[in-house]
């Protein structure tokens, strides 16, 4: 797929594996750039699937995210399933909830902050015990999922705002843009500290989420 539109991609279209979208800053450029498209299906003999074929859309569901012109939002069905699991009873259970949740972590400031009580119990020879502070990760985790932000497309003509935070056990960052003079979020990242690094000073903490923020947005600032 890659090599059929290679001299597209990034440009006209993205693709990933089967599947790809084809976009335009206005409605003739996105129809000329389809009819590209197209035309290169032709050539190749590729054929689509008519059936997951959509067309012209203001907004669409890529890659489980909605897409649209205001920025990029969680997929809303996907998060009511999440948001209606029932309290979890074992450790395979805290693992999928996670891996779930943590598909949309970009969306949530401190994700690994708020996850610790429920990461904590897959590290081993850990008990198993669903503590307050587990129970009260699970319901912040599902709220914050239910009412995540749209996070914006980035504008290269403004500069980027870049905030970072530590606590005792994670470290977190925000990448945004002051649009219309209010803070709008682009991306969320957050980790966890290593067993060594929550030894560290508060001073040493603050210098590694900014190392660390620095590195994750790397490619917005060069």
């Amino acid at each position: 797929m890659m090599s059929i539109f290679h001299d597209m991609i990034e440009k006209t279209m993205e693709v990933f594996m089967n599947d790809f979208s084809v976009f335009g800053d206005s409605f003739s450029s996105c129809l000329t750039n389809l009819d590209k498209m197209l035309e290169r299906c032709k050539e190749t003999n590729l054929v689509l699937n008519w059936e997951k074929c959509h067309f012209m859309c203001r907004e669409a569901i890529v890659l489980g995210h909605k897409i649209s012109k205001y920025g990029i939002e969680v997929d809303r069905a996907k998060v009511d399933v999440i948001a209606k699991l029932p309290h979890l009873t074992t450790v395979k259970g805290v693992r999928s909830f996670l891996g779930h949740a943590g598909f949309y972590r970009r969306f949530i400031q401190d994700f690994s902050k708020i996850a610790r009580p429920m990461t904590h119990l897959l590290e081993k020879e850990t008990p198993l015990v669903f503590s307050k502070g587990f129970i009260d990760a699970f319901n912040t985790l599902k709220k914050k999922l239910t009412e995540a932000p749209i996070l914006v497309v980035p504008d290269w003509n403004l500069p980027f705002e870049l905030m970072c935070d530590a606590s005792d056990y994670a470290i977190g960052a925000v990448l945004g843009q002051r649009k219309t003079k209010h803070f709008q979020p682009i991306h969320y990242a957050s980790k966890t500290m290593t067993e060594a690094q929550i030894h560290y000073t508060r001073t040493k903490k603050e210098m590694l989420a900014v190392v660390y923020a620095f590195e994750k947005f790397r490619p917005y600032f060069v």
